[in-house]
Formats: structure tokens, C-alpha cells, sequence
């Protein structure tokens, strides 16, 4: 659990990067980030990963068992990586649904995939992970890649995925993690807390916004924390893969 709760009348908190904040202020906040990242949104992915991104995401897309006909949703789909791909997959008499809490990221999914001609079976909606605006039992597979550690309630974003889901649907959740080493963890804060800003600020001139995301990635609930939050969630069979030493894992759960 990285929320915390204080008594009396005060506000309840959580946290934004290593700060706490009031809860009623970090979607807000978390919004100022993307809106600001936005434009560069996919470049910055390209030089921050080495583009290990799309191998990251391929591999989920395998995991998916997506099949033509099927219904998907893409939480935080932002720039339409999954959605795309998803698209081609489920094929004329499937649907695909890019979602994205924050406008900015959306637009910029909506252009791409339009530029790129990916739109017939594809809607965007801006919603909440937390109050997804869709009906029970209506998906084959809810995937979020680079977005749970953001929602600030983790535990009813997971319940609403769940709730979307059909029985026997999927839920794919990708997202940085824990180094499984010790020289590799050290090498990772090196990196992340002084290269990510770095190339932040001369590519985007906005060092503050990713160190935010470095923060934000070691406030997230490690592998085995987050394989508990999702079985507490309600889903069955729950695994996950380590990828790049740890670096990013992925999570896969089944609705009962």
C-alpha cells in the first residue's frame, strides 16, 4: 500500500513522486505531468528505453491472447501503441477502446492513429481508471502499460477492470518494477536520477516532469505486492514476468 490515510478531519494523502499531497490534488497534478510531456511523448520513450518500450509492449500484446472479434480496453493508452496493434488484431468485427484520463495524451493517440489510418474499430474515451464508464461483464482484455502508478486509489482501479472484464477475461498490467539486483538496482537509480532529467530537460525542456516519473516508479508496489493487490482485487490465477532484470514486469490476471 503506498496511500496513506491520516486521521482526525484532515484530508486524507498519497503520494506524488516522494511528496504527499492531498488525494483530491494528485489527478490534477499527474495531469500537469502528461499535459506537459505530451508532444514528446514517444521520443522521449525511444531515448529513455533504448526502444526496449516496444519490446516491452510486444510481448504483452502475445500475452494478451487477443483473437479477431474480441473486445478491448487500453487504460492509459496515451499514444496508441497497444491500441494500434490491437486494432489490426481483433479485426473488423472487433472493437478496441483507447482510454486516457488526461486529454492531452489522448489527442495525441487520436492523431497518430487517425495519421496512420487506424480508426474504424478503434473509439477514445477520456475516463478514470477508478469509475471506468463502461458496462459489467463487457471486455476479453483490459491491459494498462505505464499507468497504475499513477491512479491513486490502485486497489479500485483493479476492482473497475475487473468489473469490466467478461469471466475468463484478461487484465494485463505493464509497468516498471523492482530490479531483481542489487548492481543492477544501483545502476538504475543512477540512471533514472540523473539521466532522465538530464535528456528531460534538453529534449523537453522539463527536467521536473521526469523526475517526477523516476519518483513515481519507486513509489510503485513491488512485483510481489502488486500479485497480492491484484488476487485481493478479486482475479484468479495471477502471474508475472520480469523483464530487463526486473526493470519492468508484467502482471496477468483472469476474471472468474
Amino acid at each position: 500500500m503506498t496511500e496513506e490515510r491520516k486521521g482526525g478531519n484532515a484530508e486524507p494523502t498519497t503520494h506524488f513522486g516522494y511528496k504527499s499531497v492531498p488525494e483530491s490534488q494528485k489527478a490534477e497534478k499527474v495531469a500537469e505531468v502528461f499535459h506537459s510531456v505530451a508532444a514528446k511523448y514517444d521520443v522521449m520513450n525511444d531515448l529513455l528505453s533504448g526502444g526496449m518500450h516496444r519490446l516491452w509492449k510486444r510481448f504483452t500484446i502475445e500475452l494478451s491472447g487477443v483473437r479477431p472479434g474480441n473486445r478491448v480496453l487500453d487504460i492509459a493508452g496515451g499514444t496508441g501503441d497497444l491500441a494500434r496493434k490491437f486494432s489490426q488484431l481483433v479485426g473488423p468485427t472487433g472493437e478496441v477502446v483507447l482510454a486516457d484520463i488526461n486529454a492531452s495524451m489522448l489527442k495525441v493517440g487520436r492523431d497518430r492513429l487517425l495519421d496512420l489510418g487506424v480508426a474504424g474499430n478503434v473509439q477514445f474515451v477520456q475516463a478514470d481508471a477508478e469509475k471506468l464508464p463502461f458496462p459489467d461483464n463487457h471486455f476479453d482484455c483490459v491491459t494498462i502499460a505505464f499507468g497504475l502508478r499513477n491512479v491513486t486509489h490502485k486497489e479500485d482501479a483493479l476492482r473497475s477492470m475487473l468489473r469490466v472484464l467478461k469471466p475468463g477475461g484478461r487484465l494485463l498490467v505493464l509497468e516498471f518494477s523492482k530490479p531483481t539486483s542489487k548492481l543492477m538496482a544501483k545502476a538504475y537509480d543512477a540512471y533514472s536520477f540523473a539521466f532522465m532529467p538530464l535528456v528531460g530537460k534538453l529534449v523537453a525542456n522539463d527536467a521536473a516532469s521526469y523526475r517526477y516519473l523516476a519518483e513515481s516508479i519507486r513509489m510503485h508496489p513491488d512485483q510481489e505486492t502488486l500479485k497480492a493487490m491484484m488476487g485481493q482485487a478479486g482475479f484468479d490465477r495471477v502471474t508475472y514476468h520480469n523483464m530487463t532484470s526486473g526493470i519492468v514486469a508484467l502482471h496477468r490476471g483472469i476474471k472468474p
